[in-house]
């Protein structure tokens, strides 16, 4: 049993490390390189969606790694109420920004042949507008669950309490269900509605160019290799690991929920699978990128100087 706390203690560490300092990094690079050139729309929310990862490690990675140092019980009522409000933001703003960034890339590549710039400029100003939107809808969202909450707990008639090791909370009850259910569970599973959409949608377009270039033998490697099929591709895989992770989440966290008693591994593993794709998903935008070999702290330190 020692020799498997220790390997907890470094995979939650090593996690929460990577998380950080890989979704930090390819933030400086964006910040670097839109001072160079303009950034695409799909690079801003890549942009925005680094930098609420960061935020999730932070909130979630972070007491998990401290737990699995045996710090336990280390936040008082409302410090555990306000990091699981952060952790619920979070976790709201990085599926619908992630629902954004699918959904717009199948609408630009479904109508490159008919968008013109004219659009591509109207599509680029209306991103940002969009992310500010999904994020004060977030922090309302879960603000007024997180203050229905907050109010139950002065209450005396508590009937669950809940125990995540750095800290624990009372006050669920059956409106506490029905909130939570209509006012975080629902949207999420809308928005992953929209994920798989627009991904199959992705696919079936791609697939579709990919036929009718075959036919065209002048220049079968430049329509292969074109930079919005990179893109798009760049995109697609980077949707389909954070579905992929969510559902994987979602279903051991479900079964937490309805098990009275669960193991030792339910737990940990479920923390890990939660901190999969804000941990590792910068690693499948690096892959993508041609400008990695450049993307280095003497890269970094040269721009600076």
């Amino acid at each position: 049993m020692d020799f498997w706390n220790l390997a907890v203690k470094i995979i939650f560490l090593s996690q929460t490390t990577i998380g950080i300092l890989g979704n930090f990094f390819l933030l400086i690079h964006y910040l670097f390189y839109c001072t160079e050139h303009a950034l695409k729309p799909t690079d801003l929310i890549l942009m925005h969606l680094m930098a609420f990862n960061v935020l999730i490690v932070l909130s979630k990675g972070m007491p998990h790694t401290l737990v699995a140092f045996g710090l336990k019980n280390f936040l008082n009522d409302f410090g555990c109420r306000l990091i699981l409000y952060i952790q619920r933001v979070g976790r709201s703003v990085s599926i619908s920004t992630t629902c954004l960034l699918s959904v717009f890339q199948a609408i630009s590549i479904s109508n490159r042949e008919s968008c013109c710039e004219n659009q591509k400029l109207k599509a680029a100003k209306c991103i940002g507008c969009s992310i500010s939107s999904l994020w004060v809808m977030s922090k309302s969202i879960n603000f007024i669950f997180f203050v229905y909450i907050l109010v139950k707990s002065n209450s005396k008639n508590t009937t669950r309490n809940r125990d995540y090791k750095y800290c624990s909370t009372g006050g669920g009850d059956d409106i506490n269900a029905v909130l939570y259910t209509s006012l975080v569970v629902c949207p999420e599973i809308f928005f992953s509605v929209l994920i798989a959409w627009s991904s199959v949608s992705m696919i079936v377009i791609l697939y579709r160019h990919k036929q009718r270039t075959q036919h065209i033998h002048s220049c079968p490697v430049s329509s292969k290799n074109s930079p919005e099929s990179q893109a798009t591709k760049k995109i697609l895989v980077l949707v389909c690991t954070f579905l992929a992770f969510y559902t994987l989440s979602s279903v051991l966290q479900g079964c937490i929920a309805l098990l009275y008693n669960h193991s030792w591994w339910l737990v940990n593993v479920t923390r890990f699978t939660s901190l999969c794709f804000p941990s590792f998903g910068h690693f499948v935008l690096m892959s993508h990128y041609s400008f990695m070999p450049r993307f280095s702290l003497i890269w970094i330190w040269n721009k600076i100087s």
